[in-house]
């Protein structure tokens, strides 16, 4: 590429971004104090799903300092090369100076080996990357880096970030009835519609344009799936079927993939992209635990409601979906040596999520659509108090929709908890 055509990428680019500065409400975002990790030449990587907010997060870390900002996800830019990056270095240094100390680079996994120019740009540059895989950091730069990089996953809204934009503030106890009647229609439409940042720009119908790009750019074309229809089919199944167990065996019957290894493909493709994730079933022997059955879960409930199947139990599952997703930003963001499964006994009761930490299991969490005791199932209470026993664990939650207590059965406390509560407080 000409020189000059990209220095007016990069002056486009950042005059778009400013305006999104000046005409937009943006909140400062949760999780660690990354910007801590680039204070000496580093890369940190913001990966996440697509349109989780990675650009402006980035941005935003950088905006106090002079930095040069390029988004390969432009159009201008699908003919950019390797040979391109020192065009695009030298496009930098003429418009922001040579002493330039601070580069993002935003999807970069576009770009082939960039990470030969990544390698050698980190020697003297403090460096941003952000990318719509999890796997960017494996391979080459893996290698290359030796450990010479920071790595951080940025989510969706929370509820606690989507009040923050809402421009509400929940008090943990003592709410009026016009205040909890806000706070549950607020609850209620994150549940339906979910927490990507861009749908209160464009509205919900921005969801399913997002879900069509994360299928066909980030998993059709980036791996090059030759059976298009077919992983769309496995992929609609999906996300119609969240927060249910699935195998292989049983996705493979419903398409006319003929192995198993192509399936198994596909689902990490789904994982790499952050659209889906697997969530294991526990057991105490590594082998029955590859062989059980897993449960799906859709990275944000907005695509749930939007693409999938409706059923008459969906806020639920809804429910259950958030709940999952919430505790995978907590382990992210806070919590990294948690662990998180399901339990299930050859008698079919099964503990939504069972979390581990070491060797220790450190809390069975229920989740349940309940507003009043007489909702809340004693088939619940009982599951749960049987994992408790095998798996050694007092500390029993059940997440509901609007019901607090406290339940003693069998000298064991069983914490009941609104799911609002649980999602804006994390010692709910």
């Amino acid at each position: 590429m000409e020189l000059e055509e990209l220095k007016q990428i990069v002056l486009d680019q950042k005059e778009d971004k400013e305006n999104i500065f000046k005409s937009e409400r943006i909140i400062e975002r949760e999780g660690k104090d990354v910007k801590r990790f680039i204070a000496h030449p580093n890369i940190l990587a913001v990966l996440g799903v697509r349109r989780s907010g990675k650009s402006i997060f980035s941005y935003s870390l950088l905006r106090e300092n002079k930095f040069g900002y390029i988004n390969f996800d432009d159009e201008r830019l699908a003919d950019f090369e390797t040979r391109d990056f020192n065009r695009l270095l030298q496009s930098f240094y003429e418009l922001y100076g040579s002493d330039l100390e601070y580069i993002v680079l935003d999807e970069i996994q576009n770009v082939p080996r960039w990470e030969l120019f990544l390698t050698r740009l980190r020697e003297t540059k403090k460096v941003i990357i952000t990318g719509s895989n999890s796997k960017l950091l494996f391979g080459e730069l893996a290698t290359h880096l030796t450990g010479r990089h920071i790595d951080f996953t940025l989510f969706p809204f929370s509820f606690r970030e989507y009040l923050k934009y809402k421009g509400l503030e929940v008090a943990r106890d003592a709410l009026t009835t016009k205040e909890r009647a806000r706070l549950f229609n607020e609850l209620n439409d994150y549940l339906i519609f979910g927490g990507f940042p861009e749908r209160f720009k464009f509205g919900n119908s921005i969801l399913r344009i997002i879900y069509s790009d994360i299928i066909t750019k980030d998993i059709i074309l980036r791996h090059r799936v030759k059976m298009v229809e077919e992983i769309k089919k496995i992929a609609k199944y999906l996300v119609s079927n969240f927060s249910h167990e699935f195998s292989y065996s049983s996705l493979k019957n419903i398409s006319k993939v003929e192995h198993l290894y192509t399936i198994s493909k596909w689902l990490s493709y789904f994982e790499e992209a952050f659209l889906f994730f697997k969530l294991e079933r526990f057991t105490f022997r590594l082998k029955q635990q590859i062989l059980a059955p897993k449960k799906i879960y859709c990275i944000d409930d907005g695509i749930v409601s939007t693409v999938g199947f409706k059923t008459t139990e969906a806020l639920g599952r809804l429910m259950e979906n958030a709940v999952f997703i919430e505790l995978l930003r907590r382990k992210a963001y806070y919590f990294e040596d948690q662990e998180i499964y399901y339990w299930k006994d050859h008698q079919q009761n099964e503990v939504d999520f069972v979390i581990k930490e070491g060797h220790n299991i450190k809390q069975l969490i229920q989740v349940t659509y309940a507003s009043d005791e007489n909702d809340v199932k004693k088939r619940e209470i009982r599951t749960l108090l049987k994992a408790s026993k095998e798996l050694k664990c007092n500390n029993l939650l059940i997440i509901t929709w609007d019901y607090e207590d406290k339940i003693r059965v069998d000298n064991k406390v069983v914490k009941l908890t609104p799911l609002w509560k649980w999602l804006l407080f994390r010692d709910s």
